[in-house]
């Protein structure tokens, strides 16, 4: 079977198995989900989901968030943790954003990778669950995932997204990522995967799966 047509089956299989896949941070808009990806660096969404709201009620824009007092937001970003460098991240953001972009996060790759502390992972969270547009986002599970059923082989989250995008229909990116996300995080996950019982078990090769004895 070619490498497409499998991925077009295990993707069939995910959708059924994942019918609630969706980008798990809350936000209310493209300016919310943005301070959320990039607190989420290294974090839970449960976590950050829990210190948002308060958040997203004192800062409700991108000027507001431009001229917050650092370590006041510090203090209230702090669980999250490596707080010093998502609070000097979120500052500068938004203060690009206020001063480039007339205080509206942009809407192209190219643009919101210009933004400090945004990468291409968190630009195409934003392009796919703000914005509607098809994006591959490659986090931690992305990686796991598609190294296993043999979709990419690079270590680089970059190269590992234009490796998808030869794979994956242009039409499936953004839903492709939140359903292997979902999958990573509840069978395909890092240690002790569970293989038996995965909806895609003899679809995968499992690569780098060792046997139990």
């Amino acid at each position: 079977m070619k490498l497409m047509d499998r991925t077009v089956k295990v993707l069939d299989l995910l959708e059924k198995e994942y019918p609630d896949a969706r980008v798990t941070l809350d936000s209310k808009d493209p300016l919310q989900l943005l301070i959320a990806t990039i607190l989420a660096a290294q974090c839970t969404d449960e976590r950050v989901n829990m210190v948002t709201p308060d958040l997203f009620k004192k800062y409700r824009r991108a000027a507001d968030f431009a001229r917050a007092d650092l370590r006041a937001l510090e203090e209230e970003i702090r669980s999250t943790g490596f707080y010093h460098n998502k609070a000097k991240s979120i500052l500068a953001c938004c203060q690009m954003i206020q001063d480039k972009f007339g205080g509206e996060v942009p809407r192209t790759l190219e643009e919101l990778t210009s933004l400090p502390g945004v990468g291409r992972k968190t630009a195409n969270i934003i392009l796919g669950n703000a914005y509607g547009q098809q994006a591959i986002a490659v986090d931690t599970h992305v990686k796991r995932v598609t190294h296993r059923l043999g979709w990419a082989k690079p270590d680089d989250p970059d190269k590992i997204e234009f490796e998808l995008m030869e794979v994956i229909p242009r039409e499936h990116w953004t839903m492709a990522c939140h359903r292997l996300v979902f999958h990573g995080r509840r069978v395909c996950t890092a240690k002790n995967p569970q293989c038996p019982t995965c909806p895609v078990n003899k679809l995968c090769p499992k690569i780098g799966i060792t046997a139990k004895k």
